[in-house]
């Protein structure tokens, strides 16, 4: 993984932080997310009038994701209902990267080096470690929040290999990323609709500014996500992206004033660590 690729990843795992940092706020987190999902779908379809749809051979690769995206929603807005961010969230991105880089190797043939394997295996510990000793002091153990989060990782590790080799599939990263979105803007939505009515929606109106800035962020983080990984490994570039638990653990300690423990701190050390290592290698 070049120099370039490696920063790009970095940002997107940045801007990934910051949207599911709004599903955080006072409006139903399943809500949030339709918004964002909505809003990103629209963002994307004028890029979709200029790439045209992916080869037909991206098809099969786009509607699975598309289900694999709707458990990823189900799960990560159940898990913080019940959980703060700063558990939650490294939870979520830190089984990821060790699901995808085995199924990565073990089914589609991806080859990684020791060092490789050591620095995810290194970034997988400390992510693990912030999540398990991570929750807020006299918080009760609450084994439904663990498990929404533990289902969110799989649906990560899922959509992450299939829209990698979707992606690669289609010959064109940007058709692919553009029809992903537009198709999946609205599904969520819809549910929503038809569940809630119109009582739903009018709830979700104040906050359209908050999920159009999300869309924009979960946007640019996963289309940099899908082209990195036409460019370099899968394995690397998932594994790079849950650096987002550090630009997470600032957010919900200055944003959401979620407190900042030790055992998070020790944790995001383990994480610097493998991302060196990672780039060294």
């Amino acid at each position: 993984m070049s120099l370039g690729i490696f920063l790009t990843v970095l940002a997107a795992a940045a801007m990934h932080a910051g949207w599911n940092a709004f599903v955080k706020v006072k409006l139903e987190p399943l809500h949030a997310m339709a918004m964002i999902s909505l809003a990103s779908g629209l963002i994307a379809l004028p890029v979709l009038l200029v790439t045209g749809w992916p080869k037909p051979e991206a098809w099969p690769w786009l509607l699975a994701s598309l289900i694999l995206h709707l458990g990823y929603y189900i799960g990560l807005s159940g898990a913080y209902r019940r959980a703060d961010m700063s558990q939650i969230y490294p939870i979520a991105r830190g089984g990821a990267p060790l699901l995808t880089a085995a199924i990565a190797m073990a089914v589609f043939g991806e080859r990684l080096a020791v060092p490789q394997l050591a620095a995810i295996g290194l970034l997988g510990t400390g992510i693990m470690l912030v999540s398990v000793l991570g929750r807020r002091r006299g918080a009760a153990f609450d084994p439904g929040a663990l498990g929404f989060a533990a289902l969110t990782a799989v649906m990560i590790s899922g959509y992450t290999l299939v829209d990698g080799l979707g992606a690669r599939a289609a010959g064109d990263p940007h058709a692919y990323s553009a029809a992903l979105f537009v198709i999946n803007g609205t599904p969520l939505i819809a549910y929503i609709a038809l569940r809630g009515g119109r009582d739903a929606l009018t709830a979700m109106r104040p906050f359209w500014l908050q999920g159009t800035a999300g869309g924009i962020l979960s946007l640019g983080a996963y289309w940099i996500a899908i082209w990195a990984m036409t460019v370099a490994p899968i394995p690397l570039v998932a594994a790079v992206r849950e650096s987002s638990v550090l630009f997470a653990a600032v957010i919900a300690y200055v944003w959401l004033k979620e407190p900042l423990q030790a055992s998070r701190l020790v944790a995001c050390g383990f994480i610097v660590a493998a991302l060196a290592l990672m780039r060294l290698a």
